[in-house]
């Protein structure tokens, strides 16, 4: 990870953290190193916060005068950026969001023209000339500045490829949807209407203060409630971008990433099309998939935490299906990144096709107990590393044995060290995080709240 730019993007509060001159910079930059040997052609998408116009108008600012053609996406889907860089020949592609996080927080994410998220020398070039380690660039001039473009048929063309995967009609499914006053209220209700079911959506009233909150993926109770009190079929709660999917089933459980990593792979598997009988997670999934996995003669890779790394990970083996606990799901055949709508696209399809419910579908998957409690730190690095709490995780996990396990982690873009237990109880996982905590204190990195 870069000074600037961690694993999901550069992100922080709106003009503080990431200021309008940052993103013009950032704008400058790419329009110049895509453009030296031709005309640079850039898609932006952005979500609803408030300050995500302000970015808009920053980078486009920046691209233009670099000579660069900036196009408008317009409130959009990180994954929409995605589809339209890699099918309509863009150089680049920038999602302006900052995914779950709260409405005042913002980022702007990279894409390649492969729709892929940006490679790593490039990002270090970028964040270089953000520190003025890079000669200026050059202003574009006369005829050679570049211009915006209204680009909202980029984003009809994604709702129509949406609309093409899904190889059956929804009629008589009664479909709840949560688009967290993000992304997904521009698209989500429409493809599922177009699609024959009966659709009731909560939170698709953007003000650029209400994204996230109390609603979406990251809060998924409203959901919960409307599946069970309407007698739904289903539930699909999006992020802030839409990138992410949790569902909720007939009967108001929760079905998170890992529960749909199980479904779409068992599908798959029974079909005979899960390639190299691989599913990909992250080392945050539950210990119960692995043994569901186990169950099924399914093998699976473990990644470091990020859709970066198990998109990478895919990419490089040739894997179909790969997630995270989060609800970041990546279907290679479909897309390049994780996509929240896709995702439940796909959950109606197995359903369908199989001639099952959600739950039923979840239902052989047995999730262990898990507790997660982050710890704000002085030195995130440090505090893992340190040889007594490394001696204490040591521990915990000769205790738990084959019934659970301990992982302890940094942020990737907080000052905070997360600490995860899996056990036969919640109990048990609180007393094994408290305990790591409690070293973790003792020796001088927790920051009182």
């Amino acid at each position: 990870m870069g000074k600037y730019f961690g694993t999901d993007g550069f992100r922080g509060e709106a003009n503080v953290d990431l200021t309008a001159d940052q993103a013009f910079q950032v704008g400058r930059f790419l329009g110049w190193y895509y453009g030296q040997e031709h005309k640079c052609k850039v898609v932006i998408g952005k979500d609803t916060r408030r300050s995500s116009y302000m970015f808009e108008y920053a980078l486009a600012a920046g691209l233009t005068a670099s000579g660069a053609d900036a196009y408008l996406l317009h409130v959009t889907t990180t994954p929409s950026v995605s589809y339209v860089a890699r099918t309509e020949g863009f150089d680049c592609g920038i999602m302006i969001s900052a995914s779950h996080n709260p409405y005042y927080d913002n980022g702007i994410k990279l894409l390649n023209g492969k729709g892929e998220k940006m490679e790593e020398t490039v990002i270090e070039a970028v964040e270089a000339y953000l520190d003025g380690a890079v000669a200026a660039v050059p202003l574009a001039q006369g005829a050679d500045i570049g211009r915006t473009v209204d680009y909202i048929e980029g984003r009809s063309r994604y709702i129509k490829y949406l609309e093409s995967i899904v190889e059956g009609s929804f009629a008589g499914k009664r479909i709840g949807l949560d688009c967290a006053n993000g992304s997904a209220s521009a698209i989500a209700g429409s493809i599922f209407e177009a699609l024959g079911a009966e659709v009731t959506v909560i939170h698709n009233a953007p003000n650029g203060l209400n994204i996230n909150t109390d609603c979406g993926s990251t809060h998924i109770e409203g959901l919960q409630k409307l599946v069970k009190e309407q007698k739904l079929d289903v539930g699909f709660a999006y992020d802030g971008d839409a990138d992410r999917c949790l569902c909720v089933d007939e009967h108001g459980n929760v079905v998170d990433g890992d529960q749909i990593l199980y479904i779409y792979g068992a599908y798959l598997k029974e079909k005979g099309r899960l390639t190299n009988n691989t599913v990909v997670t992250t080392v945050m999934s539950n210990l119960g998939l692995y043994k569901a996995f186990d169950a099924l003669d399914i093998g699976y890779e473990k990644t470091a935490v990020g859709d970066k790394y198990v998109y990478e990970n895919m990419v490089q083996n040739g894997h179909s299906i790969g997630g995270e606990q989060s609800g970041h799901i990546i279907f290679s055949e479909y897309a390049n990144t994780g996509d929240g709508i896709l995702t439940s696209l796909q959950m109606m399809n197995v359903m369908l096709e199989c001639g099952k419910s959600l739950a039923q579908l979840a239902e052989p998957l047995t999730i262990y107990p898990q507790v997660l409690k982050n710890v704000r730190v002085t030195d995130k690095k440090a505090a893992q590393a340190d040889p007594d709490v490394q001696a204490a995780v040591q521990a915990a996990e000769e205790a738990l044995g084959e019934d659970g396990r301990i992982l302890v982690r940094e942020s990737g873009t907080e000052p905070l060290v997360r600490v995860m237990a899996e056990a036969k109880t919640i109990a048990l996982c609180e007393q094994y995080v408290d305990g790591i905590i409690e070293v973790i204190a003792s020796k001088g990195y927790q920051i009182e709240q």
